[in-house]
């Protein structure tokens, strides 16, 4: 309890207090709660600055404002600890509470804006003050990024635009009114992100010079959703434009996809130097996070370096009065009044010089705020002008990567350049408000040290009538007594120091784990996301390399752009969780610093203070678990929020990307139409048909009869196409159920085996490990079946595939033999080339006409569905041989009548 307390007091006077008053225990209580040393005995005493007397027949409590919430002090709790109260050590330094992590949601703390702003914060406003900087250093950054990336897709797209207006493909007019509309669609986006980030700054703020926890997690979410919006919102504007520029300058199918891969594959580039940028200096900034902790930990020991030295002096004074008592050279009233005095002008002075250094550090900090703006509006000019030089160039085509690599390197120095700047301005600064803490230790210094020289040469020679020599041989024990007890005090400095030290090196790993953990979650989301579009397109099979190509381009550029804002606001949940949880941990320190303190300073120990220290280190040891476990489960809430976001995220991904593949699908569409169009001899057809009008060879009832002869070869074509596909289907369907019964029957056998095991594995798997083979399980039956079923289905179009080949192949032979039988018989002089009868494709072979068909294939497609033809499918199809495949009903009779009339004449 001396080594805690330090109470200088003899036993002989211990004695004599007990039979004077009986609130001993009281006035020993709030003696160590005060760590101010008095006489025993007094009633009524100063506090620590010397402005009131609280009464000890009530317990004194400290007055809580209604932005604060109550600590609990752990120095009180070690201080009941060491008297032996061992059933309150749980309840005295319990940390842990669900009202009080309430209370500090909506505890407000100053809103800060800068590092130098928190050095003049109160100390357990420091890391909330400090987060809250790194959030705001990390939106400051996204901004920039994103801006970044706007100004790079312009310039890209004035480029493309440019080259075009060169090669006289546009004119200069619609160049400029593309590029204008462009500008103004991107402004009017920007203005809406800047209205909807302004409303969720304004939302919610009562005070604009406080906010709280709650306040600043909603402001992060919000923001984090109209980022996403956003996002969307440009990537929507940036095809929108490429649209434009691609219909303005009516270039081909092929040029056109190529021209948007290669859009596509710059912004590519874009994206991966502004993640590579993102991720390094997010690292700076948490790495900047620490240095800040260092230099406001260093600020902070100043702080207390002053009173607690000054404690030790006082406390060694008043050990030497306590001697003079026992000697009666010295009345305890006068030792009381004297102690009284020496107090109060104290710590009216320190109080006074204390007031007037916080108001020169915040003059200061604000002094050089102001400056720091000036010189940042004097860098950003400088680095407008250099980003405008720049811009103002004229690159093509092929200087592309050239230019979006010396721009990147130009506002990475730019941003280098800054943070070097504010990095010298902090220290500065921190330099600055500890030389002004140093000047008030001088002055604290000095004023008790003329006042311990007054007491001991002015006063104590008129009140105990000693002379000058015996007190100034007074002073002289007092200055040597003081020496070991600062060289105790500076070491245990250095030990705090020291633990700190580990703190935030431990910190530091747990950031790092962290972060690999969050570079693994994004590398096993990526790998999966890649999987799922690379399986949709191989289901696609119509489209070509370009094509295919062009889409995961396209879903790699989207994906980029998701996981780069996601891993910036993974850092941000980091310091959000860090703040919620920093009150507990600040607690938690202070209470192994208390108790490695009060260790080192008694190596020797009897039993009851051997079994109090085991006490201390059991309820520390308690206290880390709880501490583990409420962070893990704010870990585990951050995380289940962001993978909310993310799947939010993803379904933006999805939706735009199907928007792609239907843009994609219906110019390959368009493309194959456009091949089937010119490539159906229609002009052969149509020559024909008039120089059968034309010719008098040609009878009706030679008309007739090779229509109708036509008619019935269609007619028997179609049904052996109906009758193999109806067996087609048949023996797909019985090879299912087939796969189904074995299936069913290597299922049976594993639920077998698992029955003769479960026994053992309920013995030696936990709870969690069952859920987890059962979640397996579950999936890889769902994937099993999955399989089984696509498997099926691929089966069943590859041979229907094979059948439509076979009947279109059969259709066109049928259609040749027609046309060159019209021809002979109207002995017209027209060469027909027969295409080759056999022209079936192998069975695994896809053709590329699958997406845009003709009527014909359209009636085939009709017959996969159902396994009756439609009614009309033969004269539809002598339709569309005999005439264009675009043409009406009624055409090719009205040229059977013009044949007839003709034969007829």
């Amino acid at each position: 309890m001396k080594s805690k307390a330090e109470p200088y007091t003899s036993k002989e006077e211990m004695v004599l207090e007990e039979s004077e008053s009986p609130l001993n225990s009281n006035v020993t209580a709030f003696a160590l709660k005060a760590k101010v040393i008095y006489p025993i005995n007094q009633k009524f005493r100063p506090l620590a600055d010397g402005s009131s007397n609280p009464s000890l027949h009530e317990n004194p409590k400290q007055s809580v404002l209604p932005n604060q919430v109550m600590e609990t002090s752990t120095s009180g709790s070690l201080g009941s600890l060491s008297q032996g109260d061992k059933e309150d050590c749980s309840s005295s330094t319990t940390i842990h509470s669900t009202t009080s992590d309430d209370r500090f949601q909506a505890r407000a703390f100053l809103k800060v804006i800068s590092f130098p702003e928190v050095l003049t914060c109160e100390s357990f406003d420091v890391k909330l003050c400090l987060c809250s900087v790194i959030l705001k250093d990390l939106m400051l950054l996204d901004t920039e990024l994103r801006k970044e990336k706007h100004v790079m897709f312009m310039k890209v797209l004035k480029i493309y635009l440019t080259d075009f207006c060169h090669k006289k493909k546009i004119t200069d007019d619609l160049f400029k009114k593309i590029l204008l509309i462009q500008e103004n669609d991107f402004e009017e986006l920007q203005k809406q992100l800047d209205s909807r980030l302004q409303n969720t700054e304004m939302s919610g703020a009562h005070n604009s010079e406080y906010q709280t926890l709650e306040d600043l997690e909603r402001k992060e979410r919000e923001y984090s959703e109209h980022i996403i919006d956003n996002m969307e919102a440009f990537w929507k504007q940036t095809d929108k434009a490429q649209q434009a520029f691609l219909d303005q300058s009516k270039c081909s199918s092929a040029k056109a996809t190529k021209i948007m891969m290669d859009l596509t594959e710059k912004m590519i580039a874009v994206e991966s130097l502004l993640s590579e940028s993102q991720d390094l200096q997010a690292m700076d900034i948490q790495e900047r996070l620490f240095n800040w902790e260092l230099m406001v930990k260093m600020i902070d020991s100043l702080k207390s370096y002053i009173p607690e030295e000054c404690k030790y002096k006082l406390n060694i004074v008043s050990n030497s009065l306590d001697h003079l008592t026992v000697k009666n050279n010295l009345s305890v009233r006068q030792k009381e009044e004297l102690l009284t005095d020496l107090h109060k002008a104290f710590w009216e002075q320190l109080a006074h010089f204390s007031n007037e250094c916080i108001q020169q550090s915040k003059d200061l900090i604000l002094k050089r705020l102001e400056c720091r703006a000036k010189k940042r509006e004097e860098f950003k000019h400088r680095q407008k002008t250099e980003q405008g030089s720049l811009l103002s160039k004229t690159f093509h085509i092929k200087d592309v990567h050239d230019f979006l690599k010396a721009y990147h390197e130009l506002l990475e120095k730019h941003r280098q350049a800054q943070w070097e700047l504010e990095e010298e301005d902090d220290c500065e600064s921190t330099e600055a408000v500890a030389d002004l803490y140093k000047e008030l230790y001088s002055k604290a210094s000095n004023a008790l040290a003329e006042l311990v020289t007054e007491l001991f040469l002015q006063t104590l020679p008129v009140v105990t009538g000693l002379s000058v020599r015996e007190c100034e041989l007074l002073k002289e024990e007092w200055q040597g007594e003081l020496v070991p007890q600062l060289e105790k005090w500076e070491a245990d400095r250095q030990r705090r120091w020291k633990l700190f030290q580990e703190q935030l090196l431990q910190e530091k790993e747990l950031w790092i784990k962290e972060y690999a953990l969050s570079a693994v979650m994004q590398k096993h989301l990526s790998e999966k996301q890649e999987k799922i579009i690379q399986a949709v397109v191989s289901r696609l099979g119509c489209l070509s390399d370009e094509s295919v190509n062009y889409i995961l381009q396209k879903h790699r550029l989207l994906l980029c752009s998701v996981l780069t804002r996601l891993a910036l606001r993974r850092v941000g949940m980091a310091a959000l969780a860090r703040m919620r949880m920093s009150r507990k941990k600040s607690l938690l320190q202070e209470l192994r610093e208390q108790h490695t303190l009060q260790k080192g300073s008694s190596p020797c120990q009897d039993e009851d203070q051997w079994q109090l220290q085991k006490a201390v280190e059991s309820h520390i040891l308690e206290e880390e678990e709880k501490l583990e476990e409420e962070t893990q489960q704010t870990h585990l809430e951050f995380h289940q929020q962001l993978v909310t976001e993310i799947q939010e995220a993803l379904q933006f991904l999805q939706q735009h990307m199907e928007q792609v593949i239907g843009r994609t699908l219906l110019q390959h569409a368009q493309r194959e139409a456009g091949k089937k169009n010119s490539d159906d001899g229609q002009d052969f057809k149509e020559r024909l048909v008039e120089a059968a009008v034309e010719s008098v060879y040609g009878t009706s009832n030679n008309i007739n009869r090779l229509v109708q002869n036509y008619y019935q070869q269609l007619g028997k074509i179609t049904e052996d196409y109906e009758t193999k596909k109806l067996q087609q289907l048949k023996s797909l369907q019985a090879e299912r159920g087939e796969r189904n019964r074995l299936r069913k029957k290597q299922e049976n056998e594993l639920a077998l085996k698992e029955k003769q095991t479960k026994g053992l594995l309920n013995i030696s798997s936990t709870v969690h490990q069952r859920m987890v083979l059962q979640q397996k399980k579950v999936l890889a039956q769902f994937e099993l079946q999955q399989h089984i079923r696509l498997e099926s289905l691929k089966q069943k179009l590859l041979g229907l595939h094979h059948l439509e080949t076979e009947l279109e192949n059969q259709l066109k032979e049928a259609e040749q033999d027609f046309m060159s039988e019209l021809a002979a018989l109207a002995r017209v002089p027209v060469s027909v080339k027969k295409k080759p009868s056999k022209r079936s494709k192998p069975a695994g072979e896809k053709t590329k006409r699958k997406t845009f068909q003709s009527p014909e294939s359209e009636d085939k497609d009709n017959s996969h569905e159902n396994i009756q033809e439609p009614p009309g499918l033969t004269s539809g199809l002598c339709r569309e041989r005999l005439q264009s495949p675009h043409e009406g009903e009624t055409e090719p009779r009205e040229n059977s009548k013009m044949l007839k009339k003709r034969g007829n004449r």
